[in-house]
């Protein structure tokens, strides 16, 4: 019987650190999922602007607070952009979602699920561009054009 405690006891006592419900689980989550945050920002906040020479952090596209990454599972991690494009009929908000994905997709050392959205109430069609930027069949058409193909890849190119 006491074994069968102590292995019960083993048990919740890990399944709460795993949740994040436990004091040490609990203090380690936040500052975990802020580091992965920053990380990704980072990688986004050089991305250049199709057509402006700036990038998305100088436009105020992207922000810090923009960012948000949860944890699914040990291993796995969930990253929510919301981005703001310069206004509200950018006609590039598209290409700017398909430039984010692409950096990250390359770039995070993590395994991730991505979620890129425009930040609600900023694009007249941002319903739109929200399904075709999360949706992987328009992605990986997109870049198989190669004239779309070349200006991502000099969008995502790193500064020197």
């Amino acid at each position: 019987m006491e074994r069968v405690s102590g292995l019960l006891s083993w048990t919740l006592s890990r399944f709460l650190w795993l949740s994040g419900l436990s004091e040490r689980g609990a203090a380690r989550q936040p500052r975990i999922m802020e580091e992965k945050a920053l990380e990704v920002y980072d990688l986004i906040r050089t991305i250049r602007d199709p057509e402006k020479p700036s990038t998305l952090e100088e436009l105020e596209v992207v922000t810090e607070s923009c960012v948000e990454v949860q944890e699914i599972n040990e291993d796995d991690y969930l990253v929510i952009i919301r981005f703001t494009p310069t206004v509200p009929h950018c006609s590039l908000a598209t290409l700017i979602g398909l430039c984010l994905r692409v950096k990250l997709q390359r770039c995070l050392p993590f395994k991730h699920k991505l979620e890129i959205y425009i930040s609600e109430g900023t694009h007249s069609t941002e319903e739109d561009i929200n399904k075709q930027i999360n949706d992987k069949e328009r992605v990986a058409a997109a870049m198989e054009n190669p004239n779309l193909r070349e200006i991502v890849e000099q969008c995502v190119l790193e500064p020197d």
